[in-house]
């Protein structure tokens, strides 16, 4: 049986987040010679730290929070296509790939390459791109970049637009050594009842 792949980004001190957002920070705040029998640290992070999910929440007051996301979605199979080199994700680039039927899709860019390093730009997906995808079965996008939309938009048209169609997405994926073709996925969220997002352990099996 092939093995699971991990695709997501380990959670160290140093590491990229959005410029602004939380830091994240790892420390054993009851150390085993206090308490005599155990260590235990204190996490402090953003929830779009590193590997994530979005949920409509993020960018929509109104939108559904984390708890109350279909946990089904993140778990199944997936189709990883590969787009090098691209500057947008959207119906022309998508066109030639093969998508119809595929529930949870993955795009891997290359784009994002030191993951220790904040990217400048992405690649951002077109809002019409949502509509193709949806029209195709896709409920969930996921991406080896920080997100859906250009990193200066303050409007996130992808973002709304595809939880409009109802896909939901999974960003900061690390699909360097991932071939196109078909998947197991799971990336489960954390049950954070009033979250916005939630860090993922997303790992991949080869089908």
């Amino acid at each position: 049986m092939n093995k699971w792949i991990d695709i997501s980004q380990p959670l160290s001190k140093g590491m990229a987040v959005w410029p602004g957002d939380t830091p994240f920070s790892y420390e054993v705040s009851w150390p085993y010679e206090e308490s005599g029998s155990v260590n235990v640290g204190k996490l402090e992070m953003s929830t779009h730290t590193g590997t994530h999910i979005d949920a409509p929440f993020h960018f929509d007051n109104e939108g559904i929070k984390v708890i109350d996301l279909d946990i089904n979605l993140y778990i199944g199979e997936a189709e990883v296509i590969y787009l090098p080199g691209v500057s947008k994700i959207g119906i022309e680039e998508l066109t030639p790939k093969s998508i119809k039927g595929v529930t949870r899709l993955i795009i891997r860019t290359d784009h994002w390459k030191d993951k220790r390093v904040f990217p400048e730009s992405i690649p951002y997906v077109e809002p019409e791109a949502a509509v193709l995808l949806a029209e195709n079965g896709v409920r969930l996008l996921g991406l080896d970049l920080p997100s859906v939309d250009q990193l200066d938009s303050k409007e996130l048209p992808a973002h709304h637009m595809l939880s409009k169609n109802s896909i939901h997405i999974l960003e900061g994926l690390v699909l360097d050594e991932i071939e196109e073709g078909r998947y197991e996925l799971a990336a489960l969220p954390l049950p954070i009842t009033e979250g916005d997002g939630s860090p993922v352990r997303a790992v991949l099996r080869k089908k």
